[in-house]
């Protein structure tokens, strides 16, 4: 599928209840730091580190949108090979805000490697760093939002080499809002 064509089903559809207008006005500071991802973004660059150790250069989309009484955002990702136009890879994020913790649940699902995976975010510093949380002995991952702007920010995962504290960039992205 090309970067221009759409599913037939896109848009045919709404879920009652899903969709909301904004933020919960009763939460509305504390749901600003995702919150200010809502709208559409073009994803300027990706790379991906191939697991033959090359980087795999991307483009892509990226939607933000607030659901369920504006107590969450759910977002979808689609990335596709630069050259081929070819869709590698998409899925959609679910992030919840957790009043008692003061931070964001979050579960990234893909459909492109079928796979729900489990992340707490919060905000350190000027970044937004989002933990995994992984099983005894698997490697941890973590997925950084920083230089963020109204109009653009960046994207990177990290894996954590076993037997050492050393992270490694896997992942990075340059995203643009569309307007």
């Amino acid at each position: 599928m090309s970067g221009t064509e759409r599913n037939s089903n896109e848009g045919a559809w709404t879920l009652p209840g899903l969709a909301a207008l904004g933020p919960d006005p009763a939460f509305r500071d504390q749901l600003r730091l995702f919150g200010q991802f809502v709208g559409d973004w073009r994803i300027l660059e990706c790379r991906i580190h191939t697991p033959t150790g090359a980087w795999r250069e991307l483009e892509g989309e990226l939607h933000w949108r607030w659901i369920l009484r504006g107590k969450a955002i759910q977002d979808v990702w689609t990335l596709r090979d630069k050259g081929s136009g070819e869709l590698f890879y998409e899925g959609t994020t679910i992030r919840v805000y957790d009043v008692k913790s003061g931070t964001w649940a979050s579960t990234w699902i893909s459909t492109s490697r079928p796979r729900a995976r489990r992340f707490v975010g919060r905000a350190v510093g000027a970044e937004i760093v989002l933990d995994e949380l992984v099983e005894a002995g698997a490697a941890p991952e973590r997925w950084i939002f920083f230089n963020i702007a109204s109009e653009a920010f960046r994207w990177r995962s990290e894996e954590q080499r076993p037997g050492g504290p050393t992270w490694e960039v896997t992942e990075e992205m340059r995203v643009s809002r569309v307007r």
